[in-house]
């Protein structure tokens, strides 16, 4: 931390830039230390380490007019979406100014025929997801947090829906983006289907603000299922839920989440939640699919096949006990 600090932008070359922001941006450029606190907050080991002034930025314009400021004078620069990172993205260990997108949140087009959407990054994911609602569609990347789809682009963000819808990688069409030295550029189009040139998109996609700052997103959308249920499955040995994931997704199972916790993780959240789970290695399961398929599911393959699988992992063919509920039901196999 101490060589971090030693590189910190000198205060005349901070200032110049500030006031360049000042007489360009007006008062969307806030250098009171609590908000620049709050704009480097973490939750991991790391210091809070403050930029020297955050920019709210309403456009791409504005986002361009900082950036070419902060070029100018050789600043850093820092975008900030809703700051729920969990790695220390936002810090500034050598100052510089914070861009937050956050006023940038509007849902700019959807094209449900296409089943693709328009957004800027500020946008949140459960902001898109309410808007979607009434159309049948949702977003389907959940990292858990409710972060801004902007940042959730810039760290590749996943969740427990990957094994079925994929990640940010998968889901982000096409984007906008401010370079380094201020220059807008786009990525590609909506078309699902081209093969011209660098695919640029993936490459600013996980790039962590390094390469650009995104200012607009093109996002493919899934429909709602219309049946959801979950499973949970206790396993004699981590191997045996190892080797029950794979067989479900080998059998073309349409599992939306499947998580592991193990035995020692399973304890921490019994004591946490005031739960009574099997203290075992366990797999939280979630099935999507059709009103049809759900229906038939406790004769078919949706429960059997899972159920078969799990049992010959644990040296078992069938399961004692399986119960289902409802639309939306939790199917507790026991072991």
């Amino acid at each position: 931390m101490k060589n971090a600090a030693q590189k910190r932008v000198d205060a005349g070359t901070i200032e110049k830039a500030i006031a360049a922001l000042h007489a360009k941006l007006g008062n969307k450029v806030v250098t009171s230390m609590e908000v620049r606190r709050q704009h480097a907050n973490t939750t991991t080991w790391l210091p809070n380490e403050a930029a020297d002034a955050v920019v709210y930025a309403a456009s791409t314009e504005d986002v361009q007019d900082a950036v070419r400021i902060a070029a100018e004078h050789k600043v850093p620069v820092i975008a900030f979406g809703t700051g729920t990172s969990l790695e220390g993205h936002v810090n500034a260990p050598m100052g510089g100014i914070c861009i937050d997108v956050a006023q940038m949140n509007e849902v700019l087009a959807v094209h449900a025929e296409d089943l693709d959407c328009v957004i800027q990054p500020g946008v949140t994911r459960k902001k898109l997801n309410e808007y979607l609602r009434d159309q049948g569609l949702f977003f389907p990347i959940d990292p858990g947090a409710d972060a801004s789809l902007g940042g959730m682009a810039a760290t590749r963000a996943s969740g427990t829906n990957a094994v079925r819808y994929g990640t940010m990688k998968d889901n982000v069409l096409s984007l906008k983006a401010v370079l380094p030295n201020g220059e807008v550029i786009r990525t590609a189009s909506r078309a699902k289907k081209s093969s011209a040139g660098y695919d640029l998109t993936r490459l600013f996609v996980g790039s962590e603000g390094t390469l650009g700052i995104i200012t607009e997103l093109t996002l493919k959308l899934s429909a709602i299922p219309e049946s959801v249920s979950a499973a949970v499955c206790p396993f004699k040995s981590v191997e045996g839920a190892c080797q029950a994931t794979i067989a479900t997704i080998q059998s073309g199972i349409p599992v939306a989440r499947i998580e592991f916790i193990d035995a020692m993780a399973i304890r921490a959240t019994n004591n946490y939640s005031k739960l009574n789970l099997a203290e075992a290695p366990t797999l939280f399961l979630e099935f999507h699919g059709s009103e049809a398929g759900g229906k038939s599911r406790p004769s078919a393959s949706a429960t059997s096949r899972p159920s078969s699988a799990a049992g010959r992992c644990n040296g078992r063919r069938k399961p004692k006990n399986a119960r289902s509920s409802g639309r939306r039901g939790t199917m507790h196999i026991s072991q």
